[in-house]
């Protein structure tokens, strides 16, 4: 498998003065999804957490929904011409009796590390029916404070990025605030997927009681993903787009963006907020 991190020469400037150094960089390769033996999807990706990826990849393209679902994800060996391993494609088989979705050429299943809708033929193909709706019962009522603590405790656990800065992370918090788990990726739709996936595969789908906050913008498809996983609440430290929002208040999702210090939006969702107590402390 391929390393996390990679080391290149590089030429630094610092105040007029020149210099030649190592420098540490987040590494990215692709990673072949295959389904039951069939290219499914080519993903940019940091190596490590390849088969939590592939099936949190799953889950948000609708095609599996619980653990039991798989039945096996394995390296795919002699991936290379020579026959060697390059861990660099991964092949998932279905349980029996699993439906296989049909894969055709109408859908451009290359993603590229920053934006995992690139090539979608059109929005309405990810428009996929959950079979996880979010419906917290009774619904989450997080308080503002507790929210505006997660960023830092996020950043406390990116081990990757202190040393590239180069790469976006996502967490799942506990509506108590305990970090359940978190994971680093080129990527931020694929750091979810890792999420995701590990979830289906210790059998904790649906997550509905979990908070997911995301270290970048809160773009449609983590929006999606979020959904796809039963999650009631997504959180960012950045901006939401448009269509983020109206998917969040469609699917009854609380989506809170530009968390920043006890600074916050809250675009969607706005009943499992305890906003009330925030003002009286006001």
């Amino acid at each position: 498998m391929g390393r996390v991190t990679e080391r290149r020469r590089i030429i630094r400037v610092r105040d007029g003065v020149v210099s030649a150094r190592p420098d540490t960089l987040v590494a990215e390769e692709p990673l072949e999804i295959r389904l039951n033996g069939r290219p499914l999807a080519v993903t940019m990706r940091t190596p490590g957490d390849d088969f939590a990826l592939a099936a949190g990849f799953l889950v948000s393209e609708g095609v599996v929904g619980d653990g039991s679902e798989v039945r096996s994800i394995v390296y795919c060996a002699g991936a290379t011409e020579d026959g060697a391993n390059s861990y660099n494609v991964v092949d998932v088989g279905l349980a029996p009796g699993v439906v296989v979705p049909d894969i055709t050429l109408e859908r451009n299943v290359y993603t590229t590390s920053s934006c995992g809708l690139c090539g979608r033929a059109s929005l309405d193909a990810v428009r996929t029916t959950t079979r996880h709706p979010v419906s917290d019962t009774p619904p989450l009522r997080i308080e503002p404070a507790l929210l505006s603590s997660l960023p830092d405790r996020l950043r406390a656990a990116q081990r990757v990025f202190d040393r590239t800065g180069g790469l976006h992370a996502a967490a799942l918090f506990s509506e108590e605030g305990e970090l359940l788990d978190v994971r680093e990726d080129v990527g931020r739709h694929n750091a979810v997927d890792k999420l995701v996936g590990r979830a289906l595969t210790d059998l904790r789908l649906p997550l509905s009681r979990a908070i997911l906050l995301v270290s970048g913008r809160a773009s449609f498809e983590l929006a999606q993903k979020a959904v796809m996983a039963g999650i009631p609440v997504l959180a960012s430290v950045s901006a939401p787009s448009s269509l983020a929002v109206d998917l969040a208040a469609e699917a009854g999702l609380t989506l809170v963006g530009f968390l920043r210090g006890p600074s916050m939006n809250v675009y969607a969702g706005e009943h499992r907020i305890a906003l009330e107590a925030a003002a009286d402390r006001g």
